[in-house]
């Protein structure tokens, strides 16, 4: 499961709370999600602290974003790892 909040949105930035695990059909909502607040024209943080797990599909839809100039605060060094292997970033 992962739980998505936006606990706060500044002018033109929003930042993105992930809370568990970024696999299998919440990939998908992640990138409905990010993809609506990018096409808004707003920069995206996301905020990794609590995120456990990211599948290979997760992994891949991360990647993607940070090409496009989303930023990520507080990731894990397992996540990071992840991010670092992945063929995308």
């Amino acid at each position: 499961m992962l739980n998505i909040s936006q606990p706060e949105r500044a002018n033109h930035s929003v930042t993105l709370n992930l809370e568990g695990r970024v696999v299998g059909e919440w990939v998908c909502e992640l990138r409905q999600v990010c993809e609506r607040l990018l096409n808004e024209g707003l920069a995206l943080k996301l905020d990794l602290a609590d995120v456990t797990f990211a599948d290979a599909s997760g992994v891949a839809a991360l990647s993607s974003f940070k090409s496009r100039g989303v930023t990520f605060t507080n990731c894990s060094p397992f996540v990071e790892e992840q991010l670092k292997a992945s063929p995308n970033r």
